[in-house]
């Protein structure tokens, strides 16, 4: 999952019903095929054959392959399967149009709920170099829900959304937000910052969060990739003062990843999802037929909310592990490898959050990663495949991306965005 910041353009996109992401919906965007080959399309000429050959060994071509011992992938969602963030963008998507189902007490609750009072990091500080405190940034951002929902028709109010989003009012809840979320990420282990951001959904149904979701993906789909810098008002420094930030908008499909889905489960290798968002919005993306993946809901692995009368509470489940790094291998091993008896044959990722999934299963043939360029834990599985390049037996295959297009190119160098050289490693 990538950390992303907020949408210029706030168009009106209709909440469609709610979706009903159950296996039947998720297998009729994956009608049963023969056995195929993978599709060329824009993988690295030798990704390509070293997933084809991975699917020869492991697949149903197999001498070895036992129907009742179905060999499985797993994948990471954000950044992985499309490019960009769905949950961020939601995030993103719920402030601009106001999609909260939380009183004035309790949105000022969940705003500070486990986060640490103090200074965030030195990088986040005012437009003019002053330090951002938490309880600071939060009093203002109380103040501007509190006046949203007495003044927005959708909460308690009479003014229009767009009339709402016109206000200095509106625009310092937007930026001040999404600085604290992303401030938030960086100050304090990743737990807090992830958690924090599906708190939110208290008060809402699954179906409720899941038609949001949809409308978030659609506009997003239709959105440009583009990053731009976004300021709060001069008007409203209130305690925390004037802070800026960008968002890097839009997400694309990423089509060879939705290939390879197929071509697995065409080859009997069942597709499994492994997301640091909370899995009920991306089981919309995964397996809505509108977005083609048709990976069924009970295959979807993130992070989850407790419920309370049907409804999310801002409560993280009990005794459910925290899906990211580390986690995301705690995952596998007691939700697949307790009832499968052994690990993944494939494993895709592109962050922090995937590399110990990448490479703590010996069953894993080969570890697919979306080269993003990045260092830390990732980069050492990054510098492993680059060391391996070519290699017949490759463990692990950096798989290239253009950022300015959201498509990925046949290369296992990237391009990103705002630039125009392919480099393999940070």
């Amino acid at each position: 999952m990538q950390r992303r910041q907020f949408l210029n353009t706030l168009a009106a996109v209709s909440v469609a019903s709610p979706l009903l992401l159950s296996t039947r919906l998720a297998q009729a965007a994956a009608p049963k095929a023969a056995p195929s080959e993978l599709d060329p399309a824009r993988w690295s000429p030798l990704n390509q054959k070293r997933l084809q050959a991975v699917i020869d060994q492991h697949g149903v071509k197999s001498a070895s392959y036992h129907p009742d011992k179905r060999p499985y992938a797993v994948f990471d969602w954000d950044n992985t399967c499309i490019m960009n963030d769905c949950e961020e963008a939601l995030l993103v998507y719920q402030m601009n149009h106001l999609q909260y189902k939380l009183s004035p007490d309790e949105f000022a609750a969940v705003l500070r709920q486990d986060v640490p009072n103090g200074p965030f990091m030195k990088d986040y500080v005012t437009v003019d170099g002053k330090p951002v405190n938490m309880e600071d940034i939060a009093a203002d951002v109380e103040a501007d829900y509190r006046w949203l929902h007495a003044n927005y028709q959708g909460l308690a109010g009479s003014k229009s959304l767009e009339e709402i989003q016109a206000t200095d009012q509106f625009k310092d809840f937007f930026v001040k937000l999404y600085f604290m979320y992303d401030a938030i990420c960086d100050s304090y282990p990743v737990e807090i910052g992830y958690k924090w951001i599906i708190y939110f959904y208290k008060n809402m149904t699954t179906a409720e969060l899941q038609a949001m979701a949809e409308a978030s993906n659609n506009h997003d789909l239709g959105d440009g990739l583009r990053k731009v810098k976004y300021e709060s008002p001069r008007s409203l420094p209130g305690k925390a003062g004037v802070v800026a930030d960008s968002h890097f908008h839009g997400i694309r499909i990423h089509e060879e990843i939705r290939g390879l889905m197929h071509t697995l489960r065409a080859n009997g290798i069942d597709v499994y999802v492994s997301t640091a968002s909370i899995d009920d919005v991306v089981r919309v993306f995964a397996g809505h037929p509108n977005y083609g993946y048709g990976v069924p809901a009970e295959n979807v692995i993130g992070l989850r909310l407790a419920m309370k009368d049907g409804k999310y509470d801002s409560s993280y489940l009990p005794g459910w592990h925290f899906n990211y790094g580390p986690g995301k291998t705690v995952g596998i091993k007691n939700v697949l490898v307790a009832k499968k008896g052994y690990g993944p044959v494939l494993v895709a990722g592109d962050s922090d959050g995937d590399a110990w999934m990448l490479r703590d299963f010996k069953d894993t043939a080969v570890g697919v990663i979306v080269n993003r360029m990045k260092k830390g834990e990732i980069g050492a599985d990054s510098q492993k495949a680059a060391e391996q390049l070519g290699k017949a037996d490759a463990r692990f295959v950096l798989q290239g991306r253009d950022e300015q297009t959201g498509l990925m190119i046949p290369d296992e160098k990237s391009i990103k965005y705002g630039k125009t050289e392919r480099k393999l490693l940070a």
